[in-house]
Formats: structure tokens, C-alpha cells, sequence
């Protein structure tokens, strides 16, 4: 019949299978349970009916001072005592076999006593279940108190089918309040799948989770723990911590995937009852929720509605966090796409380096960001782009700080907190005083090239989802390093000559060319090795390559930086110094001569013709400045060489 009343904690485990006579004999309209006959199994769960029968009739006649000399009892139908009014003789046990042998009033006597035993019968199959009767004083079993005993029998029996009857009752209408619950409970549930599904935004279905559960149940305490790298604006969703909580109700929650609960004290003493279910999906277990509440506020249909609502609302998630991921992978798809051709627009390294800092920063809203490269002059990291000046141009070993870190692995990396990290020292951490950290190579050929960092002063900034991003931008930013820097060497070399280093007769051509459009004044020197083609003839073209580069280190380490040297001919060398007058040149090329004259080995001499040009001169061209520049060479040469005319 369902669940027993609760008010009758005497009747509370009979079981529904039980009684099934007894529900026939409860109520003559039940005629479907009129061909049920009682069973021996029933028998057995009889006696909290028969207890509260007997209790029911002594209330009843307690009034009765006619039935107030005798001891009453009763018993069950294998003469089992249930109830009795005073200590039994042993004549009682005797007396109520004889009844349950005969099935018919038993009298005994002895000499101190007398027992009268009546059998109780169900009223529709007459079968036995019952044996009523009463203790009297020797001699008084008379036929006056056989019929008193058997009228109490009787009465008894009405009694105990009144506590059968409202029993029934109670258990019917227990079974109608769950049904409305039950039906309650569904349709709730039908509500929150509908609403869950209608949502694609990850918080509103956590909001409507914790919507419903505390409609449910006004006094529970829920949160909400994830086990993923879900920020969220609800107090109530926090961080699973997994490490060193293993014994922990939510952490065991999440790692069997299953409901758990465990009763325990409340905060003023009173039982309660926490759970911890996960939130699961079909790729795994996202979170745990953790519920709080009164013991007697729980029934076990409400741990299975909890436990679907959990399911669905994990099923929800996973959707709505799916649709957010494939938003998100086609926005990086965009993104990455975006980059790749703006990256690719320029050739020149510096122009990449600092395009493609401007956009991490905007990308990934860091306050903090540096592009080291590993430097073929000494093999350091140098930071080529930064957003934080003191760091510009600064060289660091590739085992330093993260960079060596990312260098050695070849891996990304991601710090949640530099100040609680303690292991590696950064000088970009410390000088920005910064806390979170996302880092990636930038791996060109299978190799590490560089390294890209960024930084924010907030804790726990950087997603995984950056991190991740991170990772596939810095390969195709590195391609674009590496494009631009193998164009800028082509380049490099195109305006070089392979021998001595120098640059190429075309470049000081353009170069010039371009200065005279902005410079006032400059001058020219073009240098020439005295009797090359003897020391080529006397030591050999090898030697003669030796000696060339000689005389090439020498006006290098001579002239300035903004100084243009190319080689211009075989043996000749043309020198440009932007802005430098006649005189000036002249004393270029006379430091030049005099340590040619001394330096070289084999030894070995220059001569030098010097020309400038003003824009007071009028028309000037890059043909007529080389053309007296090299008549001032001619007059040198034939003035006896190693000497120095101008032009």
C-alpha cells in the first residue's frame, strides 16, 4: 500500500506485501481483495495490530468496574503473548494451546486460578490470527464469565479492525500526498530540462540551477565546485581543490562520478544532511554541487530528483560550454587568420617585432609584454620588442628565468601567482611587479628561436583558454619572425660584397643618392691598394684576398657608424661620410693611409682621392662627386702613390 504513517512508529515496519487478509477484513467495499487469503508470512507482522487493538479496547473499558477483577490478555495465533494486564500463571499457556487446538473457547482451572481463552477469527475467511481471554480467581470460570470473555473478544476484534481501518486510511492518503509530490517533483523537473536546453550561456544555467534548488528547498545550502577554469560572477561557484583532499565528500563525489552523502551536525546541533553530486556531462565531470539540509527535510525520491536535476543541468553545461568553445575557436580561427596577414604585410623585422606586440597586448588585455630573440652574435635572448623601456635591447643567458625555462622545454607555460612561485627569478616580474605569466616559444625549424612573454599584475589572470592561444599564435608569429629576418639577410646580403664585407657598389649609389635629397653637405673618398696586381702576382690571390680585407678592417674601424663604405671596384674602395666637409675627408683618408702603411702584412700602400659636394654647389649628382673623387685619385696615382689628393 506504500509508506506507513509516521505518527504510528509501532506500525512503521510492517511491510506492504503483509496484511493482505487483513485489508479485506479492513473494509467490505474492498471486494478486489476478496479472493486473497491470508498467508503464514502474515502472521508474523500481525502483532504491532494486535498490541494496539488490545490498547485501544482497555481504553475503551476502562470505565467498566464489572470487567475489573480479571487480568485480560491477548495473544497471536501460535500463542505468542502480546499483551497482558498482570503477571501470566503458567495455566495461561496451557489454556491458549488448548484453544488454538480446538479453535473454540478453552476454560482451565487449578487450584489458585482459572484461565477462559477465546479464539479471534477474520470475519470473512474465519481464519484464526487472534487469541483473547481472561485470569480469574479459583472457581470463577462460570458460563457468566465465558460469555464476558467471549463479548471483550468481539470487541477486541472491532478494535483491532479500527486500527487496521485508520491505518488504511493513513497509508492511502500517504500514498496520495506522495503522488502529488511525485507529480509535483516531475512536472518541476520537466520546467528545469526545458530551461536548462533553452540556455546556451554557461552562468544563466548555473544561475537556474541554483534558482531551483533553492526554491525546493528554501533552508539548503548550495554551492557550486568546478573543477575546470570557469570564472564566474556567482559567489556561489567556487574552486574544486583537489590536491591533498582526497578524503574530502566532494572530491570522492568527483572523482567516482557518483552521488555521496553524509549526515552530520548542524551549526546549532540540529541533524543535516550534506550531499555532494557532480555535475556530469557526456565528456566527463565538470563540477560538484554541495547541498546543505535538514535531516528530516530529505526523503530519498528527493535525493533522486536532486540527482536528475544534477544530470541535466551537467548535460546543459556541456552544451552551452561547447557552443562557447566553438565560438571561441572560431573567433582564434578569425583571429589567427587576421594576424597571419597583417604579420606577413611587412618584411622588415623591427616593423613585425612591434606590430605583433601591440596585438598580444590588445588580444590578451596583458599589461606586460617582451619578444626576446636568440642573438647570433652571443648566442643570448635578446628582448627585441617590449612595452616596458627598461627592458629594451637587454641581453639574459638562455638558462635564465622562464625564457630558459620555455628554451629548455620547448613547451608554453602558465604561472597563476609569480609571488607564491618562488622557484625562478624574472627581471621582467620584479621591474613590473607582476603576478600571473603566460610564455611560449617561438620555434622556427624545430628549434627555439625566441620566446614571448606576458605578464599581468592580477593574480589567476590567464585563462587555459590563453594559454592555449598563446600556443598556436606564437608558431605562426615566429614564421613571420623568421620570414622577415631570412628577407632582411637576403636583403643584407644583395648590398654586400661576400668578400670583404663591405657594402656593394649599387648600395652607395641609392645611398647617396638619397642623403643628397636631405643632407646639406657630404664628402667622398675613394681608396685605392697601390700595386695590387704585383702582391697578387708575388704571394698569390689568396694572399691578395687577405690584404684586401686588411685594408677593409682598417677603414672600417676608422670611420663612423653613419659612414657608408663599399667596395667599388677590384682593388678600389668608395667611403661616403654624410654631412663631413672637404677637410674632414681629407683627414679620413690620411688616418686611413697612414695605418694601411703600418698595419698590413704583407705591407702595402693606398691611395686616395677626396670630393665633396654642397647644395650652395647647385646641380649636384652622384656621378659628378664620384667623377672628382676619382680625378683626385688619378692625380695621387700619378703624383708617385700612398698620398692623398683632393678633388
Amino acid at each position: 500500500m506504500g509508506k506507513q504513517s509516521r505518527d504510528d512508529p509501532m506500525i512503521d515496519t510492517i511491510p506492504n506485501s503483509s496484511l493482505s487478509m487483513l485489508f479485506e477484513e479492513a473494509s467490505e467495499q474492498m471486494s478486489w481483495l476478496e479472493q486473497l487469503d491470508i498467508t503464514e508470512h502474515d502472521y508474523s507482522y500481525i502483532g504491532p495490530f494486535i498490541q494496539k487493538g488490545y490498547a485501544d479496547w482497555k481504553q475503551e473499558v476502562s470505565g467498566l468496574p464489572e470487567l475489573a477483577g480479571a487480568g485480560w490478555f491477548a495473544a497471536d495465533h501460535v500463542g505468542t503473548l502480546i499483551e497482558a494486564d498482570k503477571p501470566i500463571p503458567p495455566l495461561v499457556a496451557e489454556t491458549v494451546t488448548a484453544c488454538l487446538q480446538s479453535l473454540d473457547c478453552a476454560i482451565r482451572v487449578s487450584e489458585r486460578s482459572s484461565c477462559i481463552a477465546v479464539p479471534v477469527l477474520t470475519r470473512t475467511s474465519r481464519q484464526l490470527f487472534a487469541v483473547f481471554g481472561c485470569i480469574l480467581d479459583a472457581g470463577l470460570a462460570d458460563s457468566v464469565w465465558t460469555i464476558v470473555a467471549k463479548t471483550n473478544a468481539q470487541y477486541f476484534r472491532a478494535c483491532f479492525y479500527k486500527r487496521i481501518h485508520a491505518w488504511f486510511v493513513q497509508d492511502f492518503l500517504s500514498i496520495q500526498r506522495q503522488a502529488k509530490r511525485e507529480e509535483h517533483r516531475r512536472s518541476l523537473l520537466f520546467q528545469v530540462v526545458q530551461r536548462l536546453h533553452g540556455k546556451i550561456d554557461v552562468d544563466a544555467i548555473l544561475s537556474e540551477v541554483f534558482e531551483r534548488i533553492t526554491g525546493m528547498y528554501p533552508m539548503a545550502k548550495a554551492e557550486l565546485l568546478m573543477s575546470q577554469d570557469h570564472v564566474s560572477r556567482d559567489p556561489r561557484v567556487k574552486s574544486l581543490l583537489l590536491h591533498g583532499e582526497q578524503k574530502h565528500i566532494c572530491v570522492r563525489a568527483f572523482m567516482e562520478g557518483r552521488m555521496l552523502r553524509k549526515e552530520l551536525e548542524g551549526p546549532g546541533g540540529e541533524p543535516c544532511l550534506e550531499i555532494a553530486v557532480p555535475l556530469t556531462g557526456k565528456q566527463g565531470v565538470y563540477g560538484v554541487f554541495q547541498l546543505l539540509l535538514p535531516r528530516d527535510e530529505v526523503e530519498e525520491v528527493d535525493l533522486q530528483l536532486i540527482s536528475m536535476l544534477a544530470d541535466t543541468a551537467g548535460t546543459a553545461f556541456e552544451n552551452a560550454k561547447l557552443y562557447e568553445q566553438s565560438n571561441l575557436l572560431i573567433s582564434e580561427l578569425r583571429l589567427i587568420n587576421e594576424l597571419t596577414k597583417r604579420l606577413n604585410q611587412s618584411l622588415r623585422p623591427k616593423e613585425v617585432f612591434k606590430f605583433a606586440t601591440e596585438e598580444l597586448l590588445s588580444i590578451f588585455k596583458a599589461e606586460f609584454c617582451c619578444i626576446l630573440q636568440i642573438s647570433k652574435e652571443n648566442d643570448h635572448f635578446e628582448i627585441m620588442s617590449s612595452n616596458v623601456p627598461s627592458l629594451s635591447k637587454e641581453f639574459f643567458p638562455k638558462d635564465y628565468g622562464f625564457s630558459g625555462l620555455v628554451y629548455s622545454t620547448q613547451e608554453p607555460l602558465i604561472l597563476s601567482d609569480y609571488w607564491a612561485y618562488g622557484k625562478i627569478s624574472s627581471i621582467m616580474m620584479d621591474e613590473t611587479n607582476s603576478r600571473s605569466l603566460i610564455a611560449a616559444p617561438l620555434i622556427v625549424r624545430g628549434e627555439v628561436n625566441g620566446v614571448i612573454m606576458l605578464s599581468h599584475r592580477d593574480e589567476r589572470f590567464f585563462s587555459y583558454e590563453n594559454y592555449k592561444l598563446l600556443q598556436m599564435l606564437s608558431s605562426h608569429i615566429g614564421l613571420a619572425i623568421a620570414n622577415a629576418s631570412l628577407h632582411a639577410e637576403v636583403r643584407r646580403m644583395a648590398n654586400r660584397d661576400m668578400l670583404t664585407g663591405l657594402y656593394a657598389r649599387h648600395y652607395l649609389d641609392d645611398k647617396i643618392q638619397e642623403l643628397q635629397k636631405k643632407d646639406a653637405n657630404g664628402s667622398l673618398i675613394v681608396v685605392d691598394i697601390d700595386q695590387f696586381k704585383g702582391i697578387n702576382d708575388m704571394y698569390g690571390h689568396q694572399t691578395g684576398d687577405q690584404v684586401l680585407k686588411q685594408v677593409c678592417l682598417i677603414i672600417k674601424s676608422t670611420i663612423r657608424k653613419t659612414d657608408i663604405a663599399a667596395r667599388w671596384g677590384g682593388e678600389e674602395i668608395a667611403l661616403y661620410l654624410p654631412g663631413a666637409s672637404l677637410e674632414h675627408g681629407r683627414q679620413i683618408a690620411e688616418m686611413i693611409r697612414l695605418r694601411v702603411e703600418q698595419e698590413t702584412e704583407p705591407r702595402v700602400t693606398v691611395s686616395c682621392g677626396v670630393a665633396d659636394w654642397s647644395r650652395d654647389d647647385g646641380k649636384v649628382s652622384v656621378e659628378s662627386l664620384f667623377y672628382q673623387a676619382d680625378m683626385a685619385l688619378y692625380k695621387a696615382k700619378n703624383n708617385g702613390r700612398n698620398q692623398t689628393q683632393l678633388g
